[in-house]
């Protein structure tokens, strides 16, 4: 792998694409997959697909891939091939992207938050109990910006009480929790939003399975409940993976370890650089995981000052999550009291930028700008 060693002049983007893409020749062979579909006449549910199924499965060390149209349609679809619908409920975290709500929302269930760990922003196992009532049909927890949740200790939960756990894997592609891949148990859903780890030319999405009966359920909800032209099952839905997404992934694929470690690579001197600065704590990384990165979200008390000086130093930067859900007008009023967790990481996080094509000038320029503003800072 090609590790870029030149500053940009007076500009540290926060995720470049185009960047990416010239690195090693991923770009030549992007063009190569889009001509060899754009010659082959076949655009949906073709051999494409098929094939990047099966090297997906593969890299998460399962037995099923079922490619969809975003990563929101991965869990909505596996939430309804699970039964889950009116009146039920899932359990989801407060501190996440509105989409993992979202999915629960369009089965017609409930979404039920449980705050995140004191130390962490993944959902704390030690509230999911109280979360769980009879209604309860399934908990989907969220690898937030690229950290695997603690699975044993939720499924030490769940699989008493014979609840599926469905992974938001969004953020997590090519993770390991223990030595193990994300996405390799019951069900994970991965979006391939241009922006992730590994990300397509737009939106795009897959969930991962060791269930087969499971994976043919998708399979049917995503082609409009048919399995033959004309013949309709269930009342599905048109959520597929097309053929030129899917071409684009599987050339992108065979360079997500090297690029995963690249970014753990700026992660760690982040680390290094912030460690012990007043006001800033850098996320923390459990003795069993292997995170991939996504996003480089340190905490802070004087998040604005860090954005004047990183916005005066050329770095671009971003807010993941600036409104906790339950805030957001389209869930207010929806969760009976506040979470202060959750809504004080709302408050305290900011993204830094994180991505392998980020040289090691640029991770400097980003450190020497927070250690800036907070050694300057009045807080």
């Amino acid at each position: 792998m090609t590790v870029p060693t030149v500053a940009r002049a007076a500009r540290v983007p926060f995720y470049d694409l185009q960047d990416l893409h010239a690195m090693d020749g991923v770009q030549a062979e992007i063009d190569a997959a889009l001509l060899r579909v754009s010659r082959s006449g076949r655009y949906l549910l073709g051999p494409e697909l098929e094939a990047f199924e099966e090297e997906y499965a593969r890299y998460c060390e399962n037995a099923h891939c079922v490619g969809v149209g975003s990563g929101m349609d991965a869990l909505e679809l596996t939430l309804r091939a699970l039964g889950v619908g009116e009146g039920d409920e899932v359990v989801v975290p407060g501190h996440t992207y509105v989409a993992t709500w979202l999915a629960v929302s369009a089965t017609g269930a409930r979404p039920v938050p449980v705050e995140p760990e004191a130390s962490s922003y993944l959902i704390d196992p030690d509230r999911l109990t109280a979360a769980i009532t009879p209604r309860t049909k399934a908990v989907m927890p969220v690898h937030t910006y690229g950290h695997p949740v603690d699975l044993d200790a939720i499924e030490a939960v769940t699989a008493p009480r014979g609840i599926p756990v469905v992974e938001d894997a969004a953020q997590a592609h090519g993770a390991r929790y223990k030595g193990r891949r994300i996405g390799s148990r019951y069900a994970a859903a991965f979006s391939f939003y241009p922006g992730k780890n590994l990300g397509a030319l737009g939106d795009g999405g897959a969930v991962v399975t060791s269930d087969a009966e499971l994976a043919e359920r998708i399979r049917l909800l995503r082609n409009y409940g048919s399995r033959e032209k004309y013949e309709h099952e269930v009342r599905g839905t048109n959520s597929r993976l097309d053929e030129i997404q899917a071409a684009a992934l599987r050339a992108k694929l065979p360079y997500l370890d090297a690029w995963n470690a690249r970014r753990n690579v700026i992660a760690a001197r982040y680390t290094e650089g912030l460690s012990g600065l007043p006001g800033v704590t850098p996320p923390a990384v459990r003795s069993w995981a292997e995170p991939v990165w996504h996003q480089y979200v340190p905490r802070t008390t004087h998040r604005e000052e860090l954005r004047r000086a990183l916005t005066d130093a050329g770095v671009e930067h971003l807010i993941h999550y600036p409104v906790a859900v339950h805030r957001s007008r389209a869930y207010a009023g929806t969760v009976p009291g506040p979470l202060p967790r959750s809504e004080r990481l709302a408050a305290e996080v900011l993204s830094l930028p994180i991505g392998p094509q980020l040289t090691a000038q640029d991770a400097e320029t980003v450190i020497a700008a927070v250690r800036h503003a907070t050694e300057n800072s009045h807080v």
